[in-house]
């Protein structure tokens, strides 16, 4: 009764609460195409290209550490030296068991140490530089370990000093027994018979495996 037209040929009124339904288009609003844009609505942007000149920029070239050039001044004055001291001071101690005498080899090694030099130069002039240390128990923010490095010194100076006159296994020991100690290791008696190992191995391996014979000091006769 409600879509029925009444007897003056209007429809009834539509119920409250009802939506209207739109109007849906026929096939010819379909082939005709999308309505044309309105001259007011702003037009898509369209993503600009990326410029490949702004993010290429030129990395600046490597400066050269000048502090490695005191390495290369070092290692060209050993170089130096050793040759001038195989060239003035050793003599031409010549025999059937060593032809080439005592000078050839010091030589090269001075040779060598001179070339290792100008390559070095030349790899820091061209902005070499090495690598940082890094490892997985180096912590390469701390400050140096001075009183480490102090007691390390202190154990080869003590070592220089008494070898004469202690002998080497007294010397040793004590070398052995306190670059233990610097290095933060606190076994005290294991720590001391196996230094005086390591000095007894030592001093036999010398005058026994190549004839020389370290200093006895206290011990001479002993061992």
């Amino acid at each position: 009764m409600t879509t029925r037209p009444d007897r003056g040929g209007d429809l009834p009124p539509r119920p409250p609460g009802v939506p209207a339904i739109p109007a849906q288009p026929g096939p010819e609003a379909a082939a005709a195409g999308p309505p044309p844009a309105s001259p007011t609505a702003p037009a898509a942007e369209e993503p600009a290209a990326a410029d490949p000149s702004v993010d290429a920029a030129p990395e600046p070239a490597p400066r050269p550490d000048r502090a490695q050039y005191g390495v290369v001044a070092f290692l060209a004055l050993v170089g130096g030296f050793v040759i001038f001291d195989a060239t003035t001071r050793i003599g031409r101690a010549i025999n059937t068991a060593d032809p080439i005498g005592p000078k050839p080899v010091p030589i090269l090694l001075g040779v060598l140490l001179l070339v290792i030099a100008v390559i070095y130069a030349v790899d820091v002039a061209r902005g070499g530089r090495g690598e940082p240390e890094a490892g997985e128990d180096v912590d390469l923010s701390l400050p140096i370990d001075w009183r480490t490095v102090l007691l390390l010194v202190g154990a080869f100076l003590v070592n220089a000093v008494l070898i004469e006159r202690l002998g080497w296994v007294i010397s040793g020991t004590i070398l052995f027994w306190g670059s233990a100690y610097a290095l933060g290791n606190r076994h005290y008696v294991r720590n001391l018979l196996i230094a005086v190992a390591l000095s007894l191995i030592t001093f036999y391996t010398f005058a026994i495996g190549l004839g020389v014979d370290l200093p006895a000091g206290v011990l001479q006769g002993i061992l």
